[in-house]
């Protein structure tokens, strides 16, 4: 991947890299910036999910620059393909309650986690505990907003007993598992390759093909991003030296073209074109083609690459990162979720727009900053015994080598 150097950064953005020069930020900063991060992005995008950027500028009298209304106005509760969902004025979506979901297992098993922890944990968690769920207005069981691609979990491992290493085989090939692994790279913090092999193994139970590929590399991006040194080209580079196959080669593609721009209203079409190849879903996000979704090789999911593009258009400035991932439309919401995590992950919470994230905690009744504080004290746990399990295997293995 080559990059091009930014012809000029923004007065606010040179601040923020000065900044963090000086006093990095910590790792619950880093943390909770990445989950709070992740929310905004999920809410701001839920607001135009599905929409091609001509029809949210034609919507919206030009670009999103913030918190929106439903895109139906009044009409949000009957109307086709939304109904019954509250999407916008701040509501998040499937993307941060599966985010908080998967948290809620960290807190509970204390360790690194695999299929069989989203079995015994994740599972659970959906269909037995009612939850407030912003979409809704209510407490429902999570089971009852998420997606069908999300169901395909409780559907295998609750009901079918279906090994959770390979309950993952044979749903539709999507980001539904990528979208909330941004835990896994932050309790992997700094460690990439080990982000990548953990959420490999946490979203066997739900995806397989380049929907597992893609959890493996956002993770791996998270924990890339928590770096002090840090910086969007370095997280993107990261990226690359794991990802394999089709999803490898679209963010290559992706990158490469979003090195050449700094402005996200130029880039939206490029990066359309470069993504579009390894993009089984189609020109028309309501309208699926007829192999969309299905295992390969040779593709990608169109949000992975996308974010990651952006967080290189941004140059680590949220707002334009974010906005950028919002404004490219169709499944807008999980690709803003995934750059706004990253950001929030370079820079910490400070980076995120106070503005949108507490109106966002309000409309939505959620703590977006509990998660991310808690999920930040497991990591410090989880490292010191990675600590303990290194240094008996160091001893161990100069036993068994004579050294």
């Amino acid at each position: 991947m080559t990059t091009p150097t930014p012809t000029h950064l923004d007065a606010r953005t040179e601040a923020r890299i000065e900044a963090r020069k000086a006093a990095p930020p910590t790792l619950e900063d880093r943390t909770v910036g990445a989950l709070v991060g992740a929310a905004v992005g999920d809410a701001l995008g839920g607001a135009v999910e599905g929409w091609s950027p001509e029809a949210i500028a034609e919507r919206h009298g030009g670009r999103v620059t913030g918190i929106v209304e439903p895109f139906h106005r009044e009409n949000w509760r009957t109307a086709r393909p939304i109904a019954p969902y509250h999407k916008g004025d701040g509501h998040v979506t499937d993307d941060t309650l599966m985010t908080h979901a998967l948290v809620r297992v960290y807190e509970r098993v204390r360790d690194h986690l695999d299929a069989y922890a989203v079995a015994d944990h994740l599972v659970p968690d959906l269909i037995s505990t009612p939850r407030w769920i912003p979409e809704l207005g209510a407490e429902a069981l999570p089971l009852q907003r998420i997606f069908l691609a999300e169901k395909w979990i409780v559907t295998r491992i609750h009901y079918g007993h279906v090994d959770p290493r390979e309950a993952g085989v044979g749903n539709i090939v999507n980001c539904g598992a990528a979208m909330y692994m941004a835990p896994v790279g932050l309790v992997n913090a700094g460690h990439p390759a080990a982000a990548y092999a953990e959420a490999l193994d946490v979203a066997g139970a739900h995806q397989s093909s380049y929907g597992r590929e893609a959890a493996g590399v956002f993770a791996a991006a998270v924990a890339a991003a928590c770096a002090p040194d840090a910086t969007p080209e370095s997280v993107v580079a990261e990226a690359l030296a794991l990802a394999k196959d089709g999803t490898r080669a679209a963010i290559d593609a992706v990158a490469h073209v979003a090195g050449g721009y700094d402005d996200f209203e130029e880039a939206l079409g490029p990066l359309r074109a470069a993504v579009a190849p390894f993009d089984t879903v189609g020109p028309e996000y309501r309208a699926p083609s007829l192999g969309a979704r299905r295992p390969s090789r040779l593709h990608a999911i169109e949000e992975l690459p996308i974010a990651l593009g952006m967080l290189l258009v941004g140059r680590g400035d949220f707002r334009h990162t974010v906005l950028g991932s919002v404004n490219y439309g169709r499944d807008c919401d999980s690709i803003a979720t995934m750059s706004g995590a990253i950001v929030g992950a370079l820079a910490g919470e400070g980076a995120v727009p106070g503005e949108w994230s507490e109106e966002i905690a309000r409309a939505s009744r959620l703590d977006l900053r509990a998660p991310g504080a808690a999920l930040a004290a497991v990591a410090c746990e989880v490292f010191a015994r990675d600590v303990e399990r290194r240094r008996a295997h160091e001893a161990l293995f100069a036993a068994i080598a004579g050294a």
